[in-house]
């Protein structure tokens, strides 16, 4: 009798376990969806954009993209209207800033190296000691400003600088310029100032290629 009760019992057990519905299975998590960086907005010290646009050196943004994430440089444009640009407009043994008004700006969203000088993703001015035989550009993470006095604040805060050799060109570039020319992977490239007869460029590439 008491072997029967359990033979009963262990089967009314399987047939319970059968009948119970399938455990549910955790749901997955989401997928992480990537946000893209924003496109970085050009610093003004005064005036509004539309403003700025129409000043006598309009304030110019060039985009590009470094290492995949959206970068831009800010500067304002002069023109050289009959004016001496090398040794003139372009001061050579002193500090200038590249351009007018508002610190030449770049802004990037990934880590690089700006001519060999490795920042992190953020905005640096950058502003040039010219010369015939070579120019120093330097890097400084003070950006938020007018774009001179160059002072020695501004100094302090220099993440480092470069030495590139200026090229001449025979063609006439009225209005000072920087445009980018990517490499062949789309994740890097060469970044020219172009003005009067004279060129000059410097590489910037995401931080470990």
């Amino acid at each position: 009798m008491i072997r029967e009760a359990r033979f009963l019992t262990a089967f009314l057990g399987i047939g319970l376990l059968a009948c119970a519905p399938a455990a549910e299975e955790a749901p997955e998590a989401p997928a992480e969806v990537a946000v893209e960086a924003p496109m970085p907005e050009c610093y003004l010290d005064r005036g509004t954009m539309e403003e700025a646009m129409a000043r006598m050196s309009p304030l110019t943004k060039l985009e590009f993209s470094i290492g995949g994430g959206p970068a831009a440089l800010c500067y304002g444009a002069p023109s050289a209207r009959g004016r001496q640009v090398a040794n003139g407009l372009i001061p050579y043994g002193e500090l200038w800033r590249m351009g007018a008004d508002e610190a030449t700006t770049i802004h990037l969203t990934t880590p690089a190296q700006i001519g060999g000088v490795e920042v992190e993703p953020g905005s640096y001015s950058l502003y040039v000691n010219a010369g015939e035989e070579g120019w120093e550009f330097f890097v400084s993470s003070s950006y938020q400003r007018w774009g001179i006095p160059i002072t020695d604040e501004v100094r302090a805060a220099e993440m480092g600088s470069f030495t590139v050799e200026p090229e001449s060109k025979e063609d006439m570039t009225e209005t000072m310029t920087f445009r980018f020319e990517p490499d062949a992977t789309g994740t890097m490239g060469d970044v020219i100032f172009e003005w009067d007869t004279l060129r000059a460029s410097f590489h910037v590439h995401p931080t470990g290629m």
